[in-house]
């Protein structure tokens, strides 16, 4: 049975039982094309061999396939923006280490996660939450990472839409299969913004990110980081739980309405795409077996983002929710995760909506 809806549950989006469709539309929403694993194991010799050129025999030997066809897969990694030298004549060089978020790149970073077998990538594709909701509902594994160098449908929290220009940002969803009832699972997202916060200081510890709940970062009151959680769930208990990370790495301008920046606007350099997805998926390894595993994680999840957030405590705002508004000030979190506001009747405990500066 596929649940309800909990509306008491801000961050985290169910789905709603789904009419069949006929089997060829059903196929073609559910099977967006992931990239050709050939490429990555071509991007891993040429990095293994950094210092000569790789002939396109040798290529085709380690990926059992034709030279015209090492030929097609380089014109590919070509357009994907990888800098490679050479030609079929006498073969191939890296000129530059690629920041794709490629699962060959990226899989030797992550040995001992749950999020080390099952990596996906897409060139282009939708959402990669899209593809993750229905790989779960597919009995994909836990652990299993959807990454995408662009999102033409990429989503935020309600109806926002997530700009995702291409091998700009990270782009990122996970599938988790918690042991929870749906009504718990707002710690998920508060665990899921802690790992971001700790991946992004991990690479540069001059970095502070403002952790904006339930589920943003920001650097100097501008976005750099959305998570939109959404789940599969009976009453009783969560089937699955996708969460998606979008954040914005090395753009370099966004609309002056949107309130976004990027760490490379924050900190004036190029950051690389595979060292921060890296830490931060070791990261919310991290958090993620602690709050299942630990009988004190979520007294020590609501501690962390509490004390890592301006906006928990003392902070005058405003709360949009289901088309009516009230201001007042944060008074912390309740022992679910969800934010208190002291306002002129009294507390109001927030369960839905959006927070924003008074």
């Amino acid at each position: 049975m596929v649940s309800a809806r909990f509306p008491h549950n801000p961050c985290i989006k169910e789905t709603g039982t789904i009419r069949r469709r006929p089997a060829k539309a059903v196929a073609s929403e559910r099977k967006p094309q992931p990239t050709d694993l050939r490429l990555g194991k071509i991007l891993r010799l040429m990095m293994e061999h950094a210092t000569v050129v790789v002939s396109g025999t040798k290529i085709a030997d380690e990926i059992s396939c034709s030279r015209s066809e090492v030929w097609r897969l380089i014109q590919q990694l070509r357009s994907l923006g990888v800098d490679v030298a050479g030609h079929p004549a006498t073969g191939y060089q890296l000129r530059s280490v690629p920041d794709l978020l490629l699962p060959e790149i990226v899989r030797p970073l992550l040995r001992g996660t749950i999020f080390d077998a099952h990596l996906h990538h897409f060139y282009k594709i939708g959402s990669t939450n899209t593809a993750a909701m229905m790989a779960a509902a597919e009995s994909a594994p836990e652990g299993s990472v959807f990454f995408a160098e662009e999102q033409t449908a990429g989503r935020g929290r309600g109806s926002n839409a997530w700009q995702s220009p291409r091998s700009t940002g990270i782009y990122c969803s996970v599938i988790l299969r918690p042991l929870l009832p749906p009504s718990e699972t707002l710690i998920l997202s508060l665990a899921a913004g802690l790992a971001v916060h700790a991946a992004i200081e991990q690479v540069d510890a001059r970095v502070e990110p403002d952790l904006k709940w339930p589920n943003d970062l920001l650097i100097e009151g501008q976005k750099i980081c959305g998570i939109l959680t959404e789940m599969n769930a009976e009453v009783t208990r969560v089937r699955y739980v996708v969460v998606g990370i979008g954040i914005n790495v090395n753009q370099s301008n966004f609309p002056p309405d949107l309130g976004a920046t990027s760490l490379r606007l924050a900190t004036g350099s190029e950051w690389s795409r595979v060292e921060l997805a890296a830490a931060l998926l070791k990261s919310l390894d991290r958090e993620y077996r602690q709050l299942v595993e630990a009988s004190d994680a979520r007294e020590s999840i609501l501690r962390r983002f509490a004390e890592n957030s301006s906006w928990v405590q003392g902070k005058h705002v405003r709360i949009e929710e289901n088309g009516s508004a009230f201001e007042g000030t944060t008074e912390g979190l309740d022992p679910r995760g969800f934010l208190r506001v002291r306002t002129q009747g009294g507390v109001q405990t927030v369960l839905s909506g959006t927070v924003r500066p008074r």
